[in-house]
């Protein structure tokens, strides 16, 4: 899980328009956990203008 995390990206810029998320037709949005057992996790979303 440690390499897993290191390689993938802990932040994200998504595209808003109009109030609504600005995805193409096939992309999406997943969030992943890396180990054997869930853990409590907090999500820190910011929104700038």
């Amino acid at each position: 899980s440690h390499m897993k995390a290191a390689i993938l990206p802990t932040t994200l810029t998504l595209p808003v328009t109009n109030g609504k998320l600005a995805l193409g037709t096939w992309q999406g949005l997943y969030l992943t956990e890396h180990r054997r057992s869930p853990h409590t996790r907090k999500i820190l979303i910011t929104f700038l203008s």
